[in-house]
């Protein structure tokens, strides 16, 4: 873990238009790091039955209130950057018209992978087009996973910019995303202002919780490293983790979002992606541990005291009453997850997402 996140925190901002808002301090961040938990988007994020126009609409209403917390008097003035395709699921257009911010120019970059004999070798932009002036603040919406896409990108719009004449004065992100956006907006900070010393920096918006990435491949065996997000070493929302303790086989889903694209504008991809992953729970079940399942999901692996389990999950600054029996429930499902059938789960989800796909085929 990168040190910056040695003191990290969580505080409560405050509940706005049925959003729970946060914000991760420390003292070591440049940036300032935010986490929205929403109905629409806990639903989205624990079921990825969740598919097409729905997820953008899942999406809207955090993202409108975060940009009232930010210009509450609605005179914000921004251009949006659109990096397709992924960045075609965030709705911050109508989130800024929602919240009577002007859009002044929206740009777009697309960023698109090197496939060769289907193995990922790279990443190439192939299309730009960018209205270059002096002090933009740009609003931005991607998943952000290893942040090889966002670092390219933003490489490209800076050098664009430099080079024009121009200069960006904000970025504002909304992302379903990882720990590791956090060590690249620091790191582009620094790099920025020395290129625009009137940089004032990121605001990112996390929507849900700060997730993290598998390094291998899972109790299961069959996550994909670098790809599926989990919870271990990461922040989320209490309200999150309470939606997918009350909805518990979310917690054993492939990881949060499977893939954000397909899921919005290819579902039968995103269906046998969901089902592919079911199937390889079920064919392998015998040998997958349901109790170091359950504790990589949980980001712990045994039941923890009280004041542990607010140092792991970052909750330690919230208020703690609000908290113990989130944290009693979890121990709980920990205790009990030896018990759980993984070959039954499993064939449940087969057979629900399988009824699902009908629908798109």
């Amino acid at each position: 873990m990168s040190t910056c996140w040695q003191d990290a925190s969580l505080h409560s901002i405050g509940l706005l238009q049925d959003t729970d808002v946060y914000e991760l301090q420390s003292g070591q961040f440049i940036n300032r790091y935010y986490i929205l938990s929403n109905e629409g988007t806990r639903r989205l994020m624990a079921f990825p039955e969740v598919v097409g126009f729905d997820t953008y609409q899942c999406m809207l209403p955090p993202t409108a209130a975060a940009l009232r917390y930010l210009y509450p008097e609605g005179r914000g003035n921004m251009d949006i950057l659109t990096i397709l395709r992924g960045g075609l699921n965030y709705p911050v257009e109508e989130a800024c018209f929602r919240s009577g911010i002007r859009v002044g120019d929206i740009h777009f970059v697309s960023c698109e992978r090197i496939i060769e004999d289907h193995i990922i070798t790279g990443l190439e932009i192939k299309y730009e087009k960018l209205c270059i002036t002096r002090g933009r603040t740009l609003v931005i919406g991607d998943i952000i996973a290893t942040g090889d896409t966002l670092r390219l990108c933003l490489d490209q719009v800076i050098d664009r910019f430099r080079r024009r004449g121009g200069s960006i004065r904000k970025i504002i992100f909304f992302t379903i995303g990882g720990t590791r956006a956090i060590e690249l907006m620091e790191k582009k900070t620094e790099e920025i202002r020395r290129i625009f010393p009137e940089f004032e920096g990121f605001e990112c918006f996390f929507y849900e919780g700060i997730f993290t990435v598998y390094e291998d491949r899972g109790a299961t065996g069959i996550n994909v490293p670098d790809i599926d997000f989990g919870w271990k070493g990461g922040v989320v929302a209490p309200e999150f983790r309470r939606y997918v303790l009350d909805h518990p086989y979310s917690l054993l889903e492939k990881c949060i979002i499977y893939d954000g694209g397909a899921r919005r504008y290819e579902i039968p991809v995103h269906f046998h992606e969901a089902l592919e992953y079911w199937e390889g729970v079920w064919s392998r079940a015998d040998r997958i541990d349901p109790v170091k399942l359950v504790g990589e999901k949980l980001g712990y692996y045994e039941p923890l005291p009280f004041q542990d389990w607010l140092a792991v999950t970052r909750f330690q600054d919230l208020q703690e009453e609000k908290l113990s029996a989130l944290w009693a429930d979890e121990g709980q499902l920990l205790r009990h997850a030896s018990a759980l059938s993984l070959e039954s789960i499993a064939m449940q989800r087969i057979q629900a997402i399988k009824t699902n796909l009908q629908q798109y085929e």
